[in-house]
Protein backbone atom coordinates (compact mmCIF):
# COMPACT_ATOMS: atom_id res chain seq x y z
CA UNK A 1 0.00 0.00 0.00
CA UNK A 2 2.79 2.44 0.96
CA UNK A 3 4.78 1.51 -2.14
CA UNK A 4 1.74 2.13 -4.37
CA UNK A 5 1.24 5.58 -2.80
CA UNK A 6 4.90 6.49 -3.35
CA UNK A 7 4.77 5.32 -6.96
CA UNK A 8 1.56 7.28 -7.49
CA UNK A 9 3.15 10.43 -6.10
CA UNK A 10 6.20 9.98 -8.32
CA UNK A 11 4.01 9.56 -11.39
CA UNK A 12 2.14 12.71 -10.43
CA UNK A 13 5.39 14.64 -10.07
CA UNK A 14 6.65 13.45 -13.46
CA UNK A 15 3.36 14.49 -15.07
CA UNK A 16 3.54 17.86 -13.33
CA UNK A 17 6.94 18.64 -14.83
CA UNK A 18 5.44 18.12 -18.29
CA UNK A 19 2.51 20.47 -17.58
CA UNK A 20 3.82 23.72 -16.05
CA UNK A 21 0.44 25.47 -15.99
CA UNK A 22 -1.19 22.57 -14.16
CA UNK A 23 1.71 22.35 -11.74
CA UNK A 24 1.49 26.04 -10.87
CA UNK A 25 -2.25 25.69 -10.37
CA UNK A 26 -1.81 22.75 -8.01
CA UNK A 27 0.87 24.61 -6.05
CA UNK A 28 -1.35 27.70 -5.72
CA UNK A 29 -4.29 25.58 -4.59
CA UNK A 30 -2.20 23.79 -1.99
CA UNK A 31 -0.55 27.02 -0.84
CA UNK A 32 -3.91 28.77 -0.49
CA UNK A 33 -5.12 26.05 1.86
CA UNK A 34 -1.87 26.05 3.85
CA UNK A 35 -1.65 29.85 4.24
CA UNK A 36 -5.36 30.07 5.09
CA UNK A 37 -4.97 27.46 7.82
CA UNK A 38 -1.63 28.52 9.32
CA UNK A 39 -0.81 32.04 8.13
CA UNK A 40 2.42 32.94 6.40
CA UNK A 41 4.59 32.30 9.47
CA UNK A 42 3.16 28.86 10.21
CA UNK A 43 2.90 27.60 6.63
CA UNK A 44 5.58 25.15 5.55
CA UNK A 45 6.94 24.84 2.03
CA UNK A 46 7.43 21.08 2.49
CA UNK A 47 3.76 20.66 3.31
CA UNK A 48 2.66 22.79 0.36
CA UNK A 49 4.82 20.76 -2.03
CA UNK A 50 3.46 17.51 -0.62
CA UNK A 51 -0.13 18.72 -0.91
CA UNK A 52 0.50 19.75 -4.52
CA UNK A 53 2.09 16.42 -5.39
CA UNK A 54 5.33 18.08 -6.43
CA UNK A 55 8.62 19.05 -4.80
CA UNK A 56 10.20 22.18 -3.33
CA UNK A 57 12.44 22.59 -6.34
CA UNK A 58 9.42 23.10 -8.62
CA UNK A 59 7.83 25.47 -6.11
CA UNK A 60 10.97 27.63 -5.94
CA UNK A 61 11.32 27.48 -9.72
CA UNK A 62 7.88 28.99 -10.31
CA UNK A 63 7.48 31.30 -7.31
CA UNK A 64 10.97 32.09 -6.04
CA UNK A 65 10.44 31.52 -2.31
CA UNK A 66 7.71 31.25 0.31
CA UNK A 67 7.07 34.99 0.27
CA UNK A 68 6.79 35.00 -3.52
CA UNK A 69 4.33 32.13 -3.31
CA UNK A 70 2.28 33.91 -0.65
CA UNK A 71 2.05 37.04 -2.84
CA UNK A 72 0.96 34.85 -5.77
CA UNK A 73 -1.75 33.35 -3.56
CA UNK A 74 -2.98 36.80 -2.58
CA UNK A 75 -3.03 37.91 -6.22
CA UNK A 76 -4.94 34.79 -7.25
CA UNK A 77 -7.45 35.25 -4.43
CA UNK A 78 -8.18 38.85 -5.40
CA UNK A 79 -8.24 37.98 -9.12
CA UNK A 80 -10.86 35.33 -8.37
CA UNK A 81 -13.28 37.66 -6.58
CA UNK A 82 -12.75 40.51 -9.06
CA UNK A 83 -13.34 38.13 -11.98
CA UNK A 84 -16.56 36.87 -10.42
CA UNK A 85 -17.68 40.46 -9.78
CA UNK A 86 -17.18 41.32 -13.45
CA UNK A 87 -19.70 38.65 -14.35
CA UNK A 88 -22.33 40.66 -12.46
CA UNK A 89 -21.93 43.33 -15.17
CA UNK A 90 -23.00 46.14 -12.81
CA UNK A 91 -22.03 48.71 -15.44
CA UNK A 92 -25.06 47.73 -17.52
CA UNK A 93 -27.66 47.29 -14.78
CA UNK A 94 -30.01 49.83 -13.13
CA UNK A 95 -28.26 51.46 -10.14
CA UNK A 96 -30.42 49.93 -7.39
CA UNK A 97 -30.24 46.47 -8.94
CA UNK A 98 -26.48 46.82 -9.43
CA UNK A 99 -25.82 47.68 -5.77
CA UNK A 100 -28.24 45.04 -4.50
CA UNK A 101 -26.63 42.32 -6.61
CA UNK A 102 -23.11 43.40 -5.66
CA UNK A 103 -24.04 43.25 -1.98
CA UNK A 104 -25.62 39.80 -2.25
CA UNK A 105 -22.71 38.56 -4.35
CA UNK A 106 -20.11 39.78 -1.84
CA UNK A 107 -21.96 38.15 1.04
CA UNK A 108 -22.22 34.79 -0.72
CA UNK A 109 -18.63 34.94 -1.94
CA UNK A 110 -17.40 35.43 1.62
CA UNK A 111 -19.64 32.58 2.78
CA UNK A 112 -18.44 30.20 0.09
CA UNK A 113 -14.75 31.13 0.30
CA UNK A 114 -13.73 31.12 3.98
CA UNK A 115 -10.11 30.84 2.85
CA UNK A 116 -10.41 34.36 1.45
CA UNK A 117 -11.42 35.69 4.87
CA UNK A 118 -8.50 33.83 6.45
CA UNK A 119 -6.04 35.28 3.95
CA UNK A 120 -7.38 38.78 4.64
CA UNK A 121 -6.89 38.22 8.37
CA UNK A 122 -3.30 37.07 7.80
CA UNK A 123 -2.41 39.98 5.54
CA UNK A 124 -3.93 42.51 7.93
CA UNK A 125 -1.75 41.10 10.70
CA UNK A 126 1.17 41.81 8.34
CA UNK A 127 -0.18 45.38 7.86
CA UNK A 128 -0.63 44.65 4.12
CA UNK A 129 3.13 44.47 3.71
CA UNK A 130 2.90 41.99 0.83
CA UNK A 131 -0.23 43.38 -0.79
CA UNK A 132 1.26 46.87 -1.07
CA UNK A 133 4.02 45.55 -3.30
CA UNK A 134 1.63 44.00 -5.83
CA UNK A 135 0.82 46.28 -8.76
CA UNK A 136 -1.49 43.58 -10.10
CA UNK A 137 -3.81 43.84 -7.11
CA UNK A 138 -3.79 47.65 -7.27
CA UNK A 139 -4.80 47.58 -10.94
CA UNK A 140 -7.68 45.16 -10.25
CA UNK A 141 -9.22 47.44 -7.64
CA UNK A 142 -8.79 50.58 -9.69
CA UNK A 143 -11.03 49.16 -12.41
CA UNK A 144 -13.60 47.94 -9.91
CA UNK A 145 -13.84 51.31 -8.16
CA UNK A 146 -14.39 53.03 -11.51
CA UNK A 147 -17.33 50.74 -12.27
CA UNK A 148 -18.86 51.35 -8.86
CA UNK A 149 -18.38 55.09 -9.27
CA UNK A 150 -20.29 54.92 -12.56
CA UNK A 151 -23.19 53.10 -10.85
CA UNK A 152 -23.41 55.86 -8.24
CA UNK A 153 -23.21 58.54 -10.93
CA UNK A 154 -26.09 57.01 -12.86
CA UNK A 155 -28.12 56.73 -9.68
CA UNK A 156 -27.48 60.39 -8.93
CA UNK A 157 -28.50 61.42 -12.45
CA UNK A 158 -31.73 59.45 -12.11
CA UNK A 159 -32.52 61.23 -8.85
CA UNK A 160 -32.21 58.06 -6.78
CA UNK A 161 -28.87 58.44 -4.98
CA UNK A 162 -27.40 61.34 -3.05
CA UNK A 163 -24.53 63.35 -4.56
CA UNK A 164 -20.99 63.22 -3.19
CA UNK A 165 -20.91 59.52 -2.31
CA UNK A 166 -17.44 57.96 -2.25
CA UNK A 167 -17.47 54.59 -4.10
CA UNK A 168 -14.75 53.27 -1.80
CA UNK A 169 -16.96 54.02 1.21
CA UNK A 170 -19.81 52.13 -0.43
CA UNK A 171 -17.63 49.09 -0.96
CA UNK A 172 -16.27 49.34 2.58
CA UNK A 173 -19.86 49.27 3.82
CA UNK A 174 -20.64 46.17 1.77
CA UNK A 175 -17.46 44.29 2.60
CA UNK A 176 -17.44 45.41 6.23
CA UNK A 177 -20.97 44.20 6.90
CA UNK A 178 -20.15 40.76 5.54
CA UNK A 179 -16.60 40.45 6.83
CA UNK A 180 -17.35 41.48 10.41
CA UNK A 181 -20.30 39.10 10.71
CA UNK A 182 -18.39 36.08 9.40
CA UNK A 183 -15.09 36.81 11.15
CA UNK A 184 -16.85 37.20 14.51
CA UNK A 185 -19.90 34.95 14.23
CA UNK A 186 -18.59 32.43 16.78
CA UNK A 187 -17.89 34.98 19.51
CA UNK A 188 -21.07 36.91 18.70
CA UNK A 189 -23.11 33.69 18.81
CA UNK A 190 -21.73 32.94 22.27
CA UNK A 191 -22.30 36.50 23.53
CA UNK A 192 -25.87 36.86 22.28
CA UNK A 193 -26.95 33.25 22.68
CA UNK A 194 -27.91 32.96 19.00
CA UNK A 195 -26.42 30.58 16.48
CA UNK A 196 -25.45 33.09 13.82
CA UNK A 197 -24.22 30.35 11.47
CA UNK A 198 -27.74 28.98 11.04
CA UNK A 199 -29.20 29.28 7.55
CA UNK A 200 -32.08 31.46 8.74
CA UNK A 201 -29.76 33.90 10.50
CA UNK A 202 -27.49 34.12 7.45
CA UNK A 203 -30.45 34.83 5.17
CA UNK A 204 -31.74 37.57 7.48
CA UNK A 205 -28.33 39.23 7.56
CA UNK A 206 -28.13 39.17 3.76
CA UNK A 207 -31.41 41.08 3.62
CA UNK A 208 -30.19 43.52 6.26
CA UNK A 209 -26.99 44.13 4.31
CA UNK A 210 -28.89 45.07 1.15
CA UNK A 211 -31.26 47.35 3.08
CA UNK A 212 -28.35 49.06 4.84
CA UNK A 213 -26.29 49.62 1.70
CA UNK A 214 -29.23 51.06 -0.26
CA UNK A 215 -30.30 53.25 2.67
CA UNK A 216 -26.78 54.68 2.86
CA UNK A 217 -26.90 56.02 -0.70
CA UNK A 218 -30.55 56.93 -1.31
CA UNK A 219 -31.81 60.50 -1.29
Amino acid sequence: MGRERVEGNEQGRRKATRDPERTQGLILEAATAEFAEKGIAGARVDTIAERAGTNKRMLYHYFGDKTGLYVAVLEAAYASIRSAERELDIAHKPPVAALSELTRFTWHYFLEHPEFISLLNTENLCKAEHLKGSQRITDMHSHFVSELEDVLKRGREEGIFRPGIDPVHVYLTIAGLGYFYLSNRHTLSAIFGRELSREGELAQWETRMVETVLASVRL
